[in-house]
Order: structure tokens, then C-alpha cells, then sequence
């Protein structure tokens, strides 16, 4: 596995990584520049040569990690008997610089229900530096997705007849926002999102009234209130009104930036309109 591949391994899994470059070598080292190497936090990938060198390298990539960082650091090693050392002694007599670079993970979203306003969102989303999974119960609705190129996001079509499914395996934080043509299918993606306690947020398009009658009945499947206050309903900016597809997309799309950007939890995020 190539360290791009691996790269991509970790970002599909919702892994933040540091990508460790050795990015300059003066005189004698174990490996030349452009070596690279991928750390997280439970894995290793490839070899900038071993010894003090490495391990100081991924010692470092754990603690940016831990710390959240996301600007890059360099450092600079001289591999010779005279110098201090955690690992034990290189004794190659060059210096190496060392480039590290945080990977975080992309926010994750998933659209079900690509209808006239799923298909505005997505096109907006397409691009964002995300993983965009778009899923309808209609295949026909995502045979072609020509429309969201060019994309800066990963698109993922996924044609699944129990969306419920999907949302089974969609990574932790993932942002999932329902807004298919079914409200009985609508209900039981909430109650599917409801059942995973790591979700980044979950979003309902629909009315007031609509959200009284889902409120009821989610309440009576057995979820306690402040469960069932994890859906966003309506959805969007509330001081974005209007009912024109590409209004409410955009409203929904700069609600999701603003979350992107705090980090923070549905609850702690005020919560916006956009009705059908």
C-alpha cells in the first residue's frame, strides 16, 4: 500500500493522521528526501529510516495529534554521536529536516433524498473539502451526477432502498440531513439516525406541522425528549426564509458551514428553518 493509499484509508475511516515528510537532507541519513511516512494515532505506515529519527518524528505526530493541531512543523535533527538523544544514537553524521503535516478529517455528509432540493445542496456541497454521500430509494435519481462537477468533494452515490442502512455505517460525526420524497420514509431515517448516539447532527426538512406529527410519533417508538431534540426541524438559517429549492439549500449549506466551523454539537447550534 502506497502512503497516498494509506492516506485515503484514514480519511474514508474518519482517522486524522500526520503525514511526515523527511524534506531536506544535508550530508549522510538513512533515507533520502521526499521519504514519507504516515502516523495516526494506533497506526504506522512506511519508514523515514528508524532509529532516534523516526521515533522522534512519530512521538511528535501523537502529540499533534492529541493536541488538534493543524498547522504544520518542521524539525531539525543532527544524527551524530554528540548529540542527545531519547532512542538511541545515529551515527550517520548528516541532519535531517523533517516535515509535519496534520491530515484532519473531512466533515462527513450524507443527503437522503435527492429531490429538487437535495439536488441544489449537493450541488453547493460538491464544493466543500467533504465527504458527500447522496442516497435516494429511486435510483433513478442518481444515475448521474454530472451535474456536481466539477467537485472538490469526494461524492459518494449510494442507491439504497433502507437508507437506514447507510446510516449504519456512515462514520462518527457524520451530518446527515433527510429530505426525501416519503415522510413515512423520512420517519424511519430518524429513527435510524436517533439510533446512533455519534452523529455530528441530523437534519429534517419540513413544516412545523410536520415536525409536531414526527415529534409525537418518535416520542411514542419509545425515545426520550432530549433524544428526539437531536433532529434539526426545520432545517437552514432562519433569517434566510423563502421556499425556492436553491433559497433552502443555501440556507441548509450555511447552517452545515457554521457547524463545520464550531465543531459543535446540534444542541449548541441555533436551529433554523426551511419547510416543504
Amino acid at each position: 500500500m502506497s502512503w497516498l493509499d494509506e492516506l485515503l484509508r484514514l480519511r474514508a475511516a474518519g482517522l486524522p493522521s500526520v503525514m511526515v515528510t523527511v524534506s531536506a537532507v544535508r550530508g549522510h541519513a538513512p533515507r533520502e528526501a521526499g521519504t514519507k511516512m504516515i502516523v495516526s494515532q494506533e497506526t504506522l505506515s512506511h519508514t523515514i529510516g528508524g532509529g532516534n529519527l523516526e521515533m522522534v518524528a512519530i512521538d511528535r505526530a501523537r502529540q499533534m495529534l492529541s493536541e488538534g493541531a493543524t498547522e504544520p512543523e518542521v524539525l531539525n535533527l543532527r544524527l551524530n554521536d554528540k548529540e542527545r538523544s531519547r532512542y538511541g544514537r545515529q551515527c550517520c553524521g548528516g541532519e535531517v529536516s523533517i516535515l509535519l503535516e496534520p491530515m484532519p478529517v473531512p466533515p462527513v455528509v450524507a443527503i437522503f433524498g435527492m429531490g429538487h432540493v437535495g439536488q441544489e445542496l449537493a450541488r453547493i456541497l460538491a464544493r466543500q473539502d467533504i465527504e458527500l454521500y447522496v442516497s435516494d430509494s429511486r435510483p433513478e435519481q442518481i444515475e448521474s451526477l454530472e451535474f456536481l462537477q466539477p467537485a472538490q468533494a469526494r461524492i459518494h452515490p449510494v442507491p439504497a432502498l433502507l437508507g437506514e442502512e447507510l446510516i449504519g455505517t456512515l462514520p462518527a460525526a457524520a451530518h446527515v440531513l433527510i429530505m426525501t420524497h416519503d415522510h413515512a420514509e423520512d420517519f424511519h431515517l430518524c429513527d435510524a439516525a436517533l439510533a446512533r448516539e455519534d452523529l455530528g447532527s441530523i437534519g429534517l426538512i419540513g413544516s412545523s406541522a410536520k415536525w409536531r406529527r414526527f415529534e409525537k410519533n418518535l416520542s411514542a417508538a419509545g425515545y426520550a425528549p432530549e433524544a428526539v431534540a437531536r433532529i434539526n426541524c426545520p432545517i437552514g438559517i432562519p433569517e434566510l426564509g423563502g421556499k425556492h429549492p436553491a433559497t433552502i439549500a443555501v440556507s441548509v449549506a450555511a447552517d452545515l458551514l457554521q457547524r463545520f466551523a464550531l465543531k459543535a454539537p446540534v444542541h449548541q447550534i441555533s436551529q433554523g428553518r426551511a419547510s416543504v
